[in-house]
């Protein structure tokens, strides 16, 4: 997973390293979580759609694919309604007190249920790609990339699962106390107690696969966060930030890419001179920086040209990708 603030060069770092993943033989999937996609820009060719397009031009196969932030929050709106309607009133529908939503409006359970919580985009899209890791035709895939929205989505897609678990967990132990009270009730009416439990059972597999997201993220086996900087002082503060919350959260770090860096040379242009010295300054405090220096730094140049399509990418990875 490649994660950084915007605009340091995560889409073309991640493009690159999966095309450089996909020469050396491993069939490779490279997702964009990022809401501004630009992924295919990056391969010069359309990967809309939310489903995996396989790319022109690697050794071997490559797919690639963005997730469209709209689908990912529609989703999250049918698995906590049915037949279109409000995910608040199937939940009380479903304990047998639909003709309380009203009053219990305070509650404000639409807030949760209806409405999808930050985060959630890149937590569906990574929940989709469990998917396909589990379905039969998508078992191929040895690597998979994920170039992820800037810093904050990240962190808050972290801690989107155990946001998830206390409030789905508090809806469901107070439909459990309420169940078996709305039962009696039912049977005293002579009501059948069989209702439709489609909105919470729903929310509980989310609340599942957001968990084994959150395992994903702390495989120390079988993941690995790059965290993709610049070099100025604000993005490597930034950069120090995140490190630490993705210490918190347990999440394995061992690289950090400076990009962009500006290459060596005899002219006598102010402007570089001056621009190279920023950037040596950013350089030295991240070297001191107690939560960075211990990362393995790669350092990737300021390319003359624009990287895009897949030559370039191959070009751009064998540079920076050792």
């Amino acid at each position: 997973m490649l994660g950084g603030k915007g605009g340091v060069g995560k889409t073309s770092l991640a493009a690159s390293l999966a095309v450089k993943f996909a020469n050396n033989g491993h069939p490779t999937l490279v997702v964009s979580t990022d809401p501004a996609h630009s992924l295919s820009d990056s391969f010069a060719q359309d990967l809309t759609g939310g489903m995996p397009v396989s790319v022109e031009g690697p050794d071997s196969s490559l797919y690639a694919m963005e997730i469209d932030p709209e689908q990912a929050r529609a989703e999250f709106r049918a698995a906590t309604s049915k037949d279109g309607g409000s995910g608040v009133k199937d939940f009380m529908d479903s304990m047998g007190l639909g003709g309380w939503v009203e009053q219990l409006g305070e509650l404000k359970l639409g807030e949760l249920l209806d409405t999808p919580p930050p985060g959630l985009d890149e937590a569906i899209a990574i929940a989709k790609v469990i998917q396909f890791i589990q379905a039969p035709e998508y078992s191929k895939f040895t690597r998979i990339v994920f170039d992820t929205a800037p810093t904050g989505h990240t962190l808050r897609l972290l801690s989107l699962p155990d946001f998830l678990d206390a409030s789905i967990g508090k809806l469901l132990k107070l439909k459990e106390k309420l169940s078996s009270a709305t039962a009696a009730i039912k049977a005293v009416f002579g009501q059948s107690s069989d209702g439709g439990d489609s909105a919470t059972s729903k929310l509980e597999l989310l609340k599942q696969r957001m968990i084994m997201v959150r395992e994903i993220f702390r495989n120390k086996e079988s993941t690995e966060f790059v965290i993709v900087t610049i070099p100025t002082v604000m993005a490597i503060s930034e950069s120090g930030r995140l490190h630490r919350s993705l210490i918190k959260e347990g999440v394995p770090v061992k690289r950090l890419i400076v990009n962009q860096i500006l290459p060596p040379s005899n002219t006598d242009c102010k402007f570089c001179n001056i621009k190279r010295k920023d950037q040596q300054r950013a350089l030295n405090m991240l070297k001191s920086d107690p939560t960075l220096k211990d990362l393995h730094l790669i350092e990737s140049p300021l390319f003359d040209v624009e990287i895009r399509g897949v030559p370039a990418l191959q070009f751009m990875g064998d540079r920076v990708w050792q």
